[in-house]
């Protein structure tokens, strides 16, 4: 393309993470000259998914240099004594960096029907949640019984999550008292939010305390519950306040697409896809889009004509200097601004963690991936939770019972992030360090062995790294997340959250970034009409 130097621009947007393409989106349709660029080769910031060969390679530079976002990457080699079975090509992969599951109202998927890019996007079902349970902590149970794995196969048993009120109705597991303790707390969490004066004074206080001061629900069955919060924390960190709304969330998303599934994963790597349609949607718009290319300064100038705007002189990597009205991005994105820095009083540091780790296994792990009910679809994904405790690293034989718990997100090649015949586990958990890649390890090793298959899934290849979530902003103009520099015209997002589930105030904070830009008289957010020559008719051709 030809040189940027001396170009000028309404907006310039840096990072293709999920929420600068989405606003890339918001804007395709406003007729502003905007430029897109990426200090990356690949699109997708820390949402971004990777071939072999790309993982491969990003572990290798993140090793030498690692990031504001991302450290100690490691692909692991010594996993197969020999090279049976065998990996596909490289690009039979595409692997998530930072995979999260999608609930059902989430008002992402709404907003993706009214800006029309839903046509280029997949969507599959989550199927059922489980919960590994030790030899030793597994009763007897009855022919009934939702346990995958056994001793056979060493360590314990994959426990299924009751789904809902059908699941506790027929659970022979499960007493009737206990029964009738768990459906009154489905009916208050359903309508919890106007119920204040059952749950306030336990805002603060562990969840479990509210279950059995409040419901009398006994303490094998908190760990379900505990499993529907995605909380990162043990259970005496995980507050009343914070998984009332995450439980409430989970139970009312279930049915909304089809029967039985509350939550979708996005096809083809996961939000990076999302990321790749809105920035082909932006560039359909007229967006320019330049990756390898980061921005090194910002300056702020006068507005021409005496007016009160103001227009940023932006020097970028390769020396090219470029102006424009409106700078957007993260703080891994954008530096400070020379001339005018950033007031301390603006942002709050709270500094959060996780250790990840990516295994492709020679399985298709069928046996966790049923139909979640009559007439559902067959799910592409599935979720583990270790609870706190539940593991003993098999490097450190350490049992440490206030271990955060590691979740394991199983990925079918119905995804189409493997080839047929092998699955990808994502493992995740809220702690760093050597023992924390020790325990993700062991998790994975005890999902293989705890699916029900005669031999043991084996392990092809496997990536660890940690993420960090980046600063926590300070709420500017109700909106949480997001830093407007003084001049207002310099717009930095958060990092996309570490949880486990989309987090639903990103569109917010996109919405908000929009309004800015476009003026406070601006409607009609992410709703547009199809463009001229790519709506579908009801025959399937283009009209």
């Amino acid at each position: 393309m030809e040189s940027l130097d001396g170009t000028s621009w309404d907006v310039l947007i840096s990072g293709t993470g999920l929420q600068q393409s989405l606003l890339a989106l918001a804007l395709s349709r406003s007729d502003k000259k905007i430029l897109h660029l990426d200090q990356n080769g690949y699109y997708g910031g820390q949402e971004a998914a990777f071939s072999l060969q790309e993982a491969e390679e990003w572990a290798e530079h993140n090793r030498n240099l690692p990031s504001y976002l991302f450290q100690n990457a490691a692909i692991l080699t010594d996993i197969l004594p020999d090279s049976q079975p065998a990996l596909s090509f490289s690009r039979a992969y595409s692997l998530a960096l930072a995979p999260q599951i999608i609930y059902t109202r989430s008002p992402l998927l709404q907003t993706l029907v009214s800006s029309k890019v839903y046509r280029q996007l997949e969507f599959q079902a989550l199927g059922n949640w489980y919960i590994f349970k030790p030899d030793d902590l597994i009763k007897s149970n009855s022919s009934g019984d939702t346990r995958l794995g056994g001793e056979q196969n060493g360590g314990g048993y994959l426990v299924k999550v009751p789904n809902g009120r059908e699941d506790i109705f027929l659970a022979e597991d499960i007493d009737l008292r206990a029964k009738r303790s768990l459906m009154n707390f489905l009916r208050f969490v359903g309508d919890f939010e106007n119920q204040t004066e059952k749950w306030d004074s336990y805002r603060t206080q562990p969840l479990p305390v509210f279950l059995i001061d409040q419901y009398r629900i006994p303490e094998e069955l908190h760990e379900p519950l505990l499993a529907l919060t995605l909380s990162p924390n043990d259970p005496e960190a995980t507050t009343t306040e914070f998984a009332l709304p995450r439980i409430a969330r989970h139970l009312r998303s279930i049915g909304v697409f089809g029967s039985g599934f509350g939550a979708v994963i996005p096809k083809w790597g996961g939000l990076a896809e999302i990321s790749q349609v809105a920035c082909r949607a932006g560039a359909v718009g007229g967006t320019v889009y330049v990756l390898n290319r980061a921005v090194r300064t910002i300056a702020s100038t006068s507005g021409a004509s005496g007016d009160d705007s103001t227009l940023f002189t932006v020097t970028l990597d390769d020396g090219s200097v470029v102006k424009s009205s409106w700078v957007v991005g993260t703080d891994v994105d954008l530096p400070p601004v020379s001339d005018e820095p950033r007031p301390p009083t603006v942002s709050k540091r709270t500094i959060a963690s996780l250790s990840r780790s990516i295994s492709i296994v020679a399985s298709p792990m069928t046996s966790v991936l049923p139909p979640v009910a009559e007439n559902a679809p067959v799910p592409a994904g599935t979720l583990v939770v270790f609870p706190t405790g539940s593991l003993v690293s098999e490097k450190t034989n350490d049992t440490n019972t206030k271990n955060p718990p590691v979740h394991v997100i199983i990925h079918s090649s119905d995804t189409g992030e493997c080839p047929d015949g092998q699955a990808i586990l994502y493992a995740s958990t809220a702690a760093v360090g050597d023992d924390a890649f020790a325990l993700l390890e062991t998790a994975v090793h005890h999902v293989l062995k705890s699916v029900g298959e005669h031999a043991v899934p084996r392990l092809l290849w496997s990536m660890r790294y940690e993420q960090s979530a980046g600063h926590e902003n300070a709420t500017i103009g109700g909106v949480e997340g997001l830093e407007v520099a003084a001049n207002s015209r310099i717009l930095r997002f958060n990092p996309t959250s570490l949880d486990l589930a989309l987090d639903d105030s990103l569109l917010e904070r996109v919405k908000s970034v929009w309004q800015e830009i476009m003026g406070p008289e601006a409607s009609g957010f992410m709703e547009f009409e199809d463009r001229l020559g790519t709506a579908l008719g009801d025959d399937g051709d283009v009209v």
